[in-house]
């Protein structure tokens, strides 16, 4: 880790090899790097200025970072060449390592470095302004700032976007890691989060080639309060194709990728304007306690569009308090109703003092974030005073009441770039886009109600190697296991099919009969299963129908008065190890596709958590006068959980 700090914030650079390296030592000049520069090629004199070397031998010293974009074979040679020396680390510019099948390369390139931090292959490297470095070889918008937001990206190419961006988010370092051979997104978090200038991290993700590496990481940004966002490609097919494709990344089950940003608080997003948004409302604030909004603008078309776009967010507009309406009304003349989100007409446009004291008194009113829809007018025949009055005017009521504030534009266009750096220097966030603003609103307190929490993230562990070996329990087996966990499972009895009708009476009536057999894993396609038989001609009948497909049959005691039916599955992955799959079962489970995935092992905080976001658990917190036993449920998960911890530990 110290030898990437060291990479990352170098006073010392080498650049190697010919038009990349030109362009590189530029970007790095422009920032205003005051630090050692060393550029080597064997055929030009100089590159952008700077004196070159022939070879890497004759570099003078150990130097912090370098920049090679050479062919593959050579760049094997400069690393071990420079690892010799001791060197910080590298950025490896070419591409053809694993990602088009050459791993014994890529492995080769590995062992040259000997712990010198590399990143890359096939990735343009990064831009970091904090330390005036750009070991980056094309066009670059970005200037030194003294706190902002580090990027991390897999692609090159949505890197060198953010780099050009110009929306009001100050970003402070972007870098592409490519293939991760060495510097993965773990080492890169790790890292950054432990800097007090970058104030939130955004990550790109292709696939995380150490999951309990990564956990790690993640759990270190938690702790250390610096919030993560992530852009995860591979949630279709193809993008998950894509992205093996692209940079040779595991791009796992996208639902365990979804569990694991939600153990530890990492933000997902959709879209990348949504990203970098959420990342801007971050760095202007940190995360919020919840997502109790209120919304001011002076059209009651607008109040009307931000509350029917928040109904497909987790954010509400709760009306105001007995204390806060009659004061705000105050503000206001009579014609104006006194709602969330609040129309305040434009009785008291570009009239400063009076919107001051409107904002004011809202902002006072105890909501999470507190945002006055705006779209400032950029056409070069308008003039933007009066909108940028408003703008003012909600930065002097934030400042007053300590109230977190946004100034939300509808459309990205209404909100020029001068206000948007004068809003955040005024610790106001200027949203871009009312969509995007709203989800970052969300992905802020979903961040804060996690670091919330009591209890911390339980421990990430690695998968468990298993054998070849495996064998298919019956239904009566497997339950019998299970129930040695702790799992509550019906009275049954396993006899032959002619025996049926004395098991029955001997559990009492109604019961099930089901076909016994190990090989018949779907017994209701099968016809292998009868509910709710009431007498012994039921069941005879039952039982001579199955007689065909087993020896024997599982008679047992029928469960009666279900609310809900519930499916708990249990997967194994080769990066995330065993998962615990819940959500509405029988025959609605394919249907519905109501379903949570948690990482195991896990917690009856986070099992309860994830039971709440299933649209069936609505049946067993109670729906027309009929309940379930919650805490049963909770039981049941926990005693599938228990059996699998146990069944790891077997194999470990």
């Amino acid at each position: 880790m110290n030898n990437l700090t060291r990479l990352l914030n170098p006073k010392s650079i080498a650049f190697v090899g010919g038009n990349e390296c030109a362009v590189a030592i530029r970007r790095t000049l422009e920032l205003g790097f005051t630090g050692r520069i060393y550029a080597v090629h064997p055929k030009r004199e100089e590159l952008s200025g700077i004196p070159t070397l022939k070879s890497a031998e004759d570099i003078p010293e150990a130097v912090d970072a370098a920049f090679i974009a050479v062919k593959r074979e050579p760049t094997i040679d400069v690393v071990r060449s420079l690892a010799a020396r001791e060197s910080g680390g590298a950025v490896i510019y070419a591409a053809g390592f694993s990602e088009t099948g050459h791993k014994d390369l890529q492995q080769q390139l590995l062992e040259a470095a000997g712990g010198m931090a590399l990143i890359g292959p096939n990735c343009y490297g990064f831009v970091n302004t904090l330390s005036r470095a750009a070991l980056w070889p094309d066009e670059s918008g970005l200037e030194p700032i003294e706190r902002g937001v580090a990027l991390v990206t897999q692609s090159g190419n949505i890197a060198c976007n953010f780099t050009m961006m110009r929306r009001g988010l100050p970003v402070a370092a972007v870098f592409s890691v490519g293939n991760q051979v060495d510097t993965s997104m773990a080492e890169m978090v790790e890292v950054l989060s432990a800097d007090p200038r970058i104030s939130a991290i955004g990550l790109h993700v292709e696939g995380l080639p150490d999951i309990p590496k990564f956990a790690h990481a993640a759990a270190l940004a938690r702790k250390r309060k610096v919030p993560v966002v992530v852009l995860k490609t591979g949630r279709s097919e193809h993008g998950a194709k894509v992205a093996m494709s692209h940079t040779s990344s595991l791009a796992g089950a996208d639902t365990l990728y979804d569990a694991l940003f939600e153990r530890y608080g990492i933000a997902r997003m959709k879209s990348v304007s949504a990203f970098a948004e959420t990342l801007k409302f971050l760095h202007n604030g940190g995360p919020i306690a919840d997502s109790r909004l209120v919304s001011m603008s002076c059209s009651g078309g607008e109040a009307a569009l931000v509350a029917d776009m928040a109904l497909e967010k987790k954010v509400s507009f709760p009306p105001f308090n007995e204390e806060t309406k009659p004061r705000v009304a105050a503000t206001l003349n009579e014609y104006v109703s006194i709602d969330n989100p609040l129309d305040y007409h434009t009785f008291i446009w570009n009239q400063p003092e009076k919107l001051t004291a409107t904002f004011t008194e809202v902002l006072n009113g105890g909501f999470d974030v507190g945002m006055v829809i705006l779209d400032t007018p950029t056409h070069v025949r308008m003039k933007p005073d009066a909108w940028k009055a408003t703008a003012y005017a909600l930065a002097a009521a934030a400042r007053t009441t300590g109230a977190r504030a946004a100034v939300t534009a509808t459309l990205s266009e209404g909100m020029p770039l001068d206000l948007a750096d004068e809003l955040s220097a005024r610790g106001v966030a200027p949203m871009m886009g009312l969509d995007d603003a709203l989800t970052a609103f969300e992905s802020a307190a979903f961040i804060g109600r996690n670091w919330a929490r009591e209890e911390g993230p339980p421990e990430m562990l690695a998968p468990a190697v298993r054998g070849s070996g495996e064998r298919v329990l019956s239904e009566y087996d497997a339950k019998q296991l299970l129930k040695a966990h702790g799992l509550t499972v019906p009275d049954g009895i396993v006899c032959k099919a002619g025996d049926a009708v004395a098991a029955a009476g001997q559990l009492g009536y109604p019961v099930t009969l089901k076909v016994s057999s190990a090989a018949i894993a779907h017994k209701t396609e099968a016809g292998g299963v009868a509910l709710n038989l009431r007498n012994a001609a039921d069941v005879e009948a039952a039982a001579q129908r199955m007689a065909p497909l087993a020896t024997d049959v599982l008679v047992e005691r029928m469960v009666q008065g279900a609310v809900a039916e519930l499916i708990i599955g249990l997967t194994s992955d080769p990066q995330f190890g065993l998962a615990l799959v819940v959500g509405a079962g029988g025959i609605l489970t394919e249907l519905l596709k109501d379903s949570v995935t948690l990482i195991l092992p896990t917690t009856r905080g986070e099992i309860e958590r994830a039971l709440r976001t299933l649209r069936v658990w609505t049946l067993v917190e109670g729906f027309r006068g009929k309940s379930g036993d919650q805490a049963a449920v909770v039981k049941a998960v926990e005693a599938i959980a228990a059996f699998a911890e146990e069944d790891r530990k077997s194999v470990v």
